[in-house]
């Protein structure tokens, strides 16, 4: 019998939304205590499933939109006094932030007798650095923002700023965009594996994981030179036929949480296979929204329930 794993992914904005106000349209930031209580919501459902199939294994995942783009205002605000932060350490302070919070999920299993750790896996994700999203970037994250404040931002502090949504009431909500390049593998696979083996339930791929590219080495005086960011760099001999040496540095993106999380579940049916053993693996996407929808926020939006395999790969290739 396959071994099966459940891959539950959080998104960033489901657990922070954008977009919100209050009684008389003033818009409503999601604060530290909002996103516990709707990620506490989340684990106590997620409970309900680990309960209900006790033999299987779990991967819990992130999205970190509104809550890098935080971090980034921040930033923005404090520069005088402060240093700038790259997105990629930016992604690696989420993983921490949101890990520890999504982690609240061994308080509510061991509420209910079930003895499980679960525990943040800070994970960086390969990216091509020729990918075309760092031309045109796609990725919506921070705080929501009317047309005129986003413009204001966009003049002042040089962002990209794209229409994300409407609210209820019709009024257009804008955000900024950054590059969203597409993961091609993932750096710490081996140590997910690891800990799905040891019974531990591993939060993987936060935020898409941390955005780094393969270093190619430059070949001087018989020795390969890997120069990654802020001056470092690593040297070994060169030797003709010799695999280059898997070097990595960060780049400036936020890499989508469901590629990433896609990418991971393939990644490890990949491994098992070599190994000779049956792995069966399910993805799940905890949202903001009640389900998907197809021509989303247009006069002809439907809901997508269910879909047929040659249902989806038929939309898919419809897409522009």
């Amino acid at each position: 019998m396959a071994r099966k794993v459940r891959l539950f992914a959080f998104g960033g904005n489901e657990v922070a939304p954008a977009g919100l106000t209050d009684e008389k349209g003033k818009s409503i930031i999601p604060d530290i205590p909002m996103q516990w209580q709707r990620t506490d919501g989340t684990c106590k459902e997620i409970a309900d499933i680990i309960a209900a199939n006790p033999d299987d294994d779990y991967i819990i995942t992130h999205g970190n939109g509104p809550q890098v783009g935080n971090i980034l205002l921040r930033a923005e605000y404090s520069h005088k006094i402060l240093h700038a932060l790259p997105l990629d350490v930016c992604g690696a302070d989420t993983q921490g932030a949101m890990g520890y919070m999504i982690a609240m999920l061994g308080n509510e299993l061991r509420s209910r007798g079930i003895d499980k750790i679960v525990a943040e896996t800070v994970t960086q994700v390969v990216v091509n650095k020729d990918d075309p999203d760092f031309q045109n970037p796609t990725k919506f994250i921070g705080p929501s923002y009317s047309k005129e404040e986003a413009l204001e931002r966009k003049e002042k502090y040089g962002w990209v700023v794209k229409l994300y949504s409407k609210d209820d009431r019709g009024k257009e909500i804008w955000r900024r965009v950054v590059p969203s390049p597409i993961p091609i593998d993932i750096v710490e696979i081996d140590v997910v594996e690891t800990a799905l083996k040891s019974g531990i339930i591993p939060i993987s791929v936060g935020g898409g994981g941390i955005p780094v590219i393969q270093v190619k080495p430059e070949i001087v005086d018989g020795k390969e030179v890997y120069k990654c960011n802020y001056g470092i760099t690593y040297t070994r001999p060169y030797v003709e036929g010799q695999p280059k040496a898997k070097i990595y540095t960060g780049v400036e993106a936020v890499i989508d949480k469901d590629y990433a999380t896609s990418l991971l579940g393939r990644m490890l049916i990949k491994k098992a296979k070599e190994k000779g053993e049956e792995l069966e693996v399910s993805f799940t996407i905890f949202t903001a929204e009640d389900g998907a929808k197809l021509n989303y926020q247009k006069p002809n939006q439907k809901d997508l329930r269910h879909l047929t395999l040659s249902e989806a790969k038929e939309l898919y290739n419809q897409k522009p």
